[in-house]
């Protein structure tokens, strides 16, 4: 089965917080640059968006916090298509310190352009739903009600 490639960063003095371990907002920054990452590996990339003026717009993010991570701790982001469908994308980012999972993020987006959102065109799709994987069994979690 073909993957995207892992992203790849090591945790910054700056995105240490007060209680000695990464903010929540840099896991997210980091799943930010993942989806960068995933954009260029499928054609979405600056040259795409530069030609067409279109580009992904996140509708809906679920991010779960699993474990802490310390300055200086190399992490891994394993991106996968989860679905792709007119101009739906389902993906799903799993970030690694090691072999331990330490966050993961599931997003809903749209392709976009001046007029709005509108299909993916046929390579990109195409190329997208080559990708397509099963959901790892967090995905599609949602937060459950209190009581």
């Amino acid at each position: 089965m073909t993957r995207l490639p892992l992203f790849q960063q090591t945790v910054r003095a700056e995105w240490i917080d007060y209680n000695g371990h990464m903010s929540e907002a840099f896991y997210v920054l980091v799943f930010g640059h993942a989806t960068d990452a995933m954009m260029d590996a499928v054609g979405l990339g600056p040259k795409y968006r530069e030609s067409t003026g279109c580009s992904l717009y996140t509708v809906e993010a679920h991010v779960r916090y699993v474990s802490e991570v310390a300055e200086g701790a190399p992490l891994a982001v394993r991106t996968r298509i989860l679905g792709v469908a007119g101009k739906k994308l389902r993906f799903a980012h799993e970030m690694y310190v090691e072999d331990r999972t330490v966050a993961t993020s599931e997003l809903f987006a749209l392709h976009v352009g001046a007029e709005g959102s509108v299909a993916f065109p046929e390579p990109v799709r195409e190329q997208l739903a080559a990708l397509v994987e099963e959901p790892p069994a967090w995905a599609g979690r949602a937060i459950a009600p209190l009581g």
